[in-house]
């Protein structure tokens, strides 16, 4: 590990350092990483709210960008190519590069990808049944960064219901 990566760092500075770490895989609080490093999310669409589990250790750094900007407040829109899901638009954000990390053309219910924008527009998909991800520039490999913690009929109602009434307000934060 490099002299300066130190628990005395920022947490945008400590992230350059994760790599170097031997031991991170698998890590949490407690192992010396800094404190406001959460293994969780909450989604707040309208009047639900699903908590998500972080893959910190699968996608390290795509779960780190996506706490950088957290917390978001969105739209949530049905898809227009990819079937049973939702998404949310963050073309707005400025993302640094991220590698494919986990990354699947092919979601299970639940599962959260983030899409950096490699060849369509950037991107949060929430699959909530059969899902190709895929634009009108064809299939989409997603960085599968979180799984929600929620029945599957409460996510494909809560899918079909963007397809029948469209967007629905959605908050994504760190869980405490």
């Amino acid at each position: 590990m490099r002299p300066e990566c130190s628990l005395t760092l920022s947490f945008l500075e400590w992230r350059g350092c994760i790599a170097e770490k031997d031991n991170y895989k698998g890590s949490r609080l407690g192992d010396g990483y800094p404190q406001s490093l959460m293994n969780s999310l909450e989604l707040e669409i309208e009047e639900r709210t699903f908590t998500a589990e972080l893959h910190e250790d699968k996608a390290p750094e795509s779960v780190a960008a996506m706490q950088e900007f957290l917390p978001l407040q969105s739209e949530l829109m049905h898809v227009r190519w990819s079937g049973h899901a939702t998404w949310i638009n963050i073309d707005e954000i400025e993302l640094p590069e991220l590698p494919r990390e986990n990354h699947t053309v092919y979601p299970s219910c639940g599962d959260i990808l983030l899409y950096p924008g490699y060849r369509n527009e950037q991107e949060i998909l929430v699959p909530c049944g059969s899902t190709c991800f895929k634009s009108p520039a064809g299939e989409l490999a997603g960085n599968h960064v979180a799984t929600l913690d929620a029945p599957r009929e409460e996510l494909r109602e809560m899918e079909q219901e963007t397809l029948r009434t469209g967007m629905k307000d959605v908050t994504i934060r760190l869980k405490e």
